[in-house]
């Protein structure tokens, strides 16, 4: 890091610091000014006083020991996650509560701000306050400063200037927490054209839209700023194939914990198995770093937009997702969850784009204006639960019940299956695995996999086995955190697709995206569609096709031949070559045609989000 270094994280640290401090002192300061010092000491002055500094201290402490379990799990300052995680407090607090010593934490907060309330009140601090005669004019004079700085914070200061290094770890130390928290809580969504690079509409349409006439698509609508095109797989071999499918989304699995990956984890022995049986895609990469911005990817098969997912946002129903694919094809549309899918607002998501929703309901009620099919996970269906929800073996269980069912009417059914058990506290039902529960990581890991391992154990005897494949693949890797402005590994995920028809086991090393899986297994069952999706087929992909979209809500990503071009909030654009061996990046000089690639890619996707181009009434006309 460095002498130097060093030394400016703490100086912009403590700017920050004096910068959050001076919102607090605010109100006080102006109840002082305007309270008559004839009602000092007075029970309405020492309620008033008392009271603000009990919760000034309180907050303070909360935020520090808080800011530990957030750093814990995610390696930075809040950000917009600590925003989101304020409405679903059920999970959240049962969350920390299974995976901290709560109680520990909530006395010694407490025990903390006594200490510090007897301390200022032995040294006579409150009573100074009590009996002082200082003037109007003083007290203006001494308050001054502070409401200067607020309005210098407020009109010129943004949390992005505490990103001043290349390294990701002295930019998140520059920071202050709680300004932190306030400044995502007003940029959770953050429009492109605002904060990013662009180029003329028409240009960055044009550069995407030959991406996909060089793969054969026809264009419904050629000279519209739109990617609806018709896109076509059969041919006089490939014939139109329709099996059940059945998606196993995994929580936070990296591709570093497969063996079969050059892993040494020895912790995932089913999938590990199963890259060998299977079409196994060794270089795909997740979009983002949370499970909404995974659900994105994979079901609206699009770059991540800036700020928050698409899952999370207004405007996010009756859009065209890969659901609509599988509805043209006669398929019926199902989303597990093992938990309640209110939680980051999945089952407003998938219900609102033609999902039924099976899960663990806890009343949280859908929106009227959806119409779906929602069906509970009963407690008797339920063997072991936690924060998150039911065990993996759990929802597999309820997959295998409903896919009975379903085979019994003789509809082709699609399942969106949700794990929940690769997630902190890890814990899991005991007995199953050879590491306790909620013993860490590689346990939940180890168990995760073992409940693949048995659903397909327990899929292999039913009669619709022949017929379904099954697609695995991760949301998000299990850390993004590192010191560069965007940490290339820490996405890359697993993927495979398994008992394909007509398939022989192959591994491919083709550079792709988590928003080309169902592309790629459409292209495989040879249908022709009618798609809005930006994904390709990966299997077709030539050299040049070749690239993945890494992002976190702030910083955009584009890779492609170990080159990595990354767009920022203030209109910045890096370019570095990425070093595989040690996850480096190296700054490069400028490439303008790799930059225009991608904004264009970026740009594209921004403007059909929040133009209607993703919703089906607009491109019905």
């Amino acid at each position: 890091m460095g002498i130097f270094n060093l030394f400016r994280t703490f100086v912009i640290g403590f700017l920050f610091d004096i910068g959050t401090i001076s919102y607090f002192l605010i109100p006080y300061l102006i109840y002082l000014l305007l309270f008559p010092i004839k009602w000092y000491g007075s029970l309405v002055d020492r309620i008033i006083t008392g009271i603000g500094f009990f919760f000034g201290v309180l907050i303070i402490y909360f935020s520090f020991f808080g800011e530990f379990t957030f750093w814990d799990g995610f390696q930075r300052r809040y950000n917009f996650i600590a925003v989101d995680y304020l409405i679903y407090t059920y999970e959240v607090i049962k969350n920390i509560n299974e995976s901290y010593p709560l109680p520990l934490l909530i006395g010694s907060l407490m025990a903390l701000v006594a200490v510090t309330l007897f301390l200022i009140y032995k040294f006579g601090v409150f009573r100074r306050t009590y009996h002082n005669e200082t003037s109007f004019k003083q007290k203006l004079i001494a308050a001054l400063p502070w409401l200067a700085m607020v309005l210098v914070s407020a009109m010129y200061v943004t949390n992005d200037q505490a990103e001043w290094s290349k390294n990701r770890y002295n930019n998140e130390l520059s920071k202050a927490g709680i300004y932190s928290f306030f400044a995502a809580f007003r940029n959770n969504e953050l429009a492109y054209s605002e904060f990013y690079r662009t180029m003329p509409e028409k240009e960055a349409f044009t550069n995407v839209k030959n991406e996909f006439i060089n793969n054969g698509d026809i264009f419904v609508h050629p000279l519209k700023n739109g990617i609806l095109r018709h896109t076509k797989n059969t041919d006089s071999i490939i014939t139109e194939l329709k099996p059940n499918i059945i998606f196993i989304c995994i929580e936070s699995l990296s591709g570093k914990y497969l063996n079969s990956l050059g892993g040494d984890y020895n912790s995932t022995p089913t999938l590990d198995s199963l890259a060998d049986k299977s079409i196994f895609f060794t270089n795909l990469f997740a979009t983002g770093t949370r499970t909404v911005r995974g659900m994105e990817a994979i079901t609206l098969s699009i770059p991540p937009t800036p700020g928050r997912s698409i899952v999370k946002r207004k405007n996010n129903t009756k859009l065209f997702t890969i659901g609509e694919v599988f509805k043209e094809k006669g398929y019926e549309r199902n989303f597990f969850y093992g938990g309640d899918g209110y939680f980051d607002n999945m089952n407003t998501y998938f219900g609102g784009n033609g999902f039924n929703i099976i899960d663990r309901g806890r009343g949280f009620l859908l929106d009227k204006s959806i119409t779906t099919t929602r069906t509970n996970i009963e407690d008797n269906e339920v063997t072991f639960e936690n924060a998150w929800g039911v065990c993996d073996a759990d929802i597999y269980n309820k997959v295998i019940n409903q896919a009975d069912k379903a085979h019994e009417t003789g509809k082709s059914f699609f399942n969106f299956v949700m794990t929940t058990s690769n997630h902190k506290p890890f814990t899991y039902p005991e007995g199953k695995i050879d590491i306790p529960s909620g013993s860490g990581r590689k346990g939940a890991i180890k168990y995760t996999d073992y409940a693949i391992g048995e659903f397909l154990k327990t899929a292999r005897a039913k009669p619709w086995y022949k017929n379904t494949v099954f697609v695995i693949m991760s949301d998000h890797c299990a850390s993004s955190a590192g010191r560069w402005e965007l940490d290339v590994q820490n996405y890359h995920i697993p993927a495979l697709i398994y008992n394909l028809p007509n398939s022989v086991p192959q591994k491919v090393d083709n550079l792709s995206s988590q928003i080309d899986m169902f592309p790629t297994l459409f292209a495989c069952l040879g249908w022709d569609y009618r798609t809005n999706l930006f994904g390709q087929n990966i299997l077709e992909m030539k050299k040049p096709d070749e690239r993945a979209f890494i992002a976190n809500y702030r910083k955009l990503g584009y890779l492609k031949d170990n080159k990595v071009m990354v767009l920022g909030d203030g209109n910045t654009a890096n370019y570095y070559q990425w070093n595989k061996n040690d996850n480096s990046l190296t700054p490069l000089k400028m490439d303008d045609n790799f930059l225009y690639t991608t904004i264009s890619n970026y740009q594209v996707a921004d403007y059909l989000y929040r133009t209607g181009g993703l919703q089906l009434n607009q491109l019905k006309k």
